[in-house]
């Protein structure tokens, strides 16, 4: 039996975004080779908002609403009924079917708070849930923490596009073995490989085959470089029967201050959400829920902007890292890079410490995002550009230090 010591060590949150005061766990001082290296800190753990602000009006969107006071501040626990209406038109056009802003939609503290509440709305002691790997780190952790059995599920990244993709095989051995769930993300986090349609097609007929419940993850699906196509599995002619899609402004609109997210789908599980809901948070901050409005209505010209910034940023990544040997894929979409160190004469843990220490730059170990990864480090690059290029050229200058 599992003690509630042992549950709540399954959420350890270290290696969190902004946890990064908590990692000093070993003498860094016997284990330095080469000094330190002199440089401007980077945190590539999350995004910078300095350097990539919120959407325009968003501040104007939040003022209004506090100065609504009460009507604002303690709206339905699924959220403002007029903020709902809005944002499932803006959704269902964005993703290529109806959404019933009454029933089929609920407004969450993030696209966290809404992975939380679809898994405890679907995963109870025993479950068996379709995990893929490496993906977001708080998957394997939340079904742990609720009692679930994980069935890993492998995700092919860094060879050709056409061999990229998860599994089938695997994924539908998995689900005639009594898999309940299947959670994962797309783009995932943090390879930023993008399904593709063929790959969503056949994932959304096994799933409806075999009654499985989905939870997708489609949080950097706006963000798409330069000819990717992006498939909706809510679109497909054939989905399964229970189905959550989370999305949120919090990463390529730089809204994660406001912990704003959403999730919709199926009636039955949003009425669950909710109610987990509404003992957990009771709504998302009513206040906040206000900079709803300007969600895909930023200015004309603006996220495309912001896409070939981003999209610079990638390709000038990957233009220090691989000429130095570091096996990285190119992401697709979003704004993780996720590359595979080589060989060194430390642990990969121990590395990414000594990385902050010595460097000035901090990174996700990929242990966060599977068991496989362990060798590998994530990367947010949504950073001021100039900055993230020289930090990924002490992550090289690091690499060879200790390079086994």
């Amino acid at each position: 039996m599992t003690t509630l010591d042992e549950k709540f060590r399954t959420l350890e949150a270290d290696n969190a975004p902004g946890q990064e005061v908590r990692q000093d766990t070993c003498d860094l001082n016997a284990i330095m080779r080469g000094g330190k290296l002199n440089g401007v800190p980077v945190d590539f753990s999350h995004g910078d908002v300095d350097a990539f602000p919120p959407t325009p009006g968003t501040s104007k969107a939040w003022i209004h609403g506090f100065e609504m006071g009460g009507q604002q501040a303690y709206t339905e626990y699924r959220g403002a009924s007029s903020i709902r209406e809005g944002l499932a038109e803006r959704l269902s056009t964005f993703t290529g079917g109806p959404i019933s802003a009454d029933r089929e939609l609920i407004i969450t503290p993030g696209t966290q708070g809404a992975l939380f509440l679809a898994l405890g709305a679907t995963v109870t002691s025993g479950t068996k849930v379709a995990v893929v790997e490496p993906d977001y780190f708080a998957n394997r952790k939340l079904v742990k923490f609720f009692g679930g059995e994980i069935m890993p599920i492998p995700l092919h990244y860094q060879g050709p596009p056409s061999e990229n993709g998860l599994d089938l095989n695997r994924l539908e051995a998995a689900l005639k073995s009594g898999t309940e769930v299947l959670v994962f993300s797309t783009p995932n986090n943090p390879s930023g490989l993008v399904y593709s349609s063929s790959s969503i097609t056949s994932i959304a007929a096994l799933a409806a085959a075999h009654n499985v419940t989905i939870i997708v993850d489609q949080l950097y699906s706006r963000m798409l470089y330069s000819g990717e196509v992006y498939t909706h599995l809510r679109a497909c002619d054939t989905k399964p029967e229970n189905l959550i899609t989370i999305m949120g402004p919090s990463k390529t609109e730089s809204l994660s201050g406001l912990r704003l997210g959403t999730a919709f789908g199926t009636s039955r599980l949003i009425d669950r959400m909710e109610r987990l809901q509404a003992i957990v948070s009771l709504r998302a901050a009513g206040y906040n829920q206000a900079a709803l409005e300007t969600w895909f209505q930023e200015p004309s010209g603006w996220m495309e902007k912001r896409i070939s910034e981003h999209e610079a940023i990638r390709d000038g990544l990957l233009n220090i890292f691989r000429p130095a040997g570091l096996l990285t894929a190119t992401p697709q979409a979003g704004s993780y890079l996720f590359p595979q160190l080589p060989p060194l004469d430390i642990e990969s843990e121990t590395f990414v410490r000594l990385l902050r220490h010595q460097a000035g730059v901090t990174v996700t170990p990929g242990s966060e995002f599977g068991p496989t990864s362990r060798d590998s480090i994530r990367l947010n690059f949504s950073q001021e550009h100039a900055a993230a290029l020289a930090a990924a050229e002490r992550i090289v200058n690091m690499i060879e230090v200790y390079r086994s």
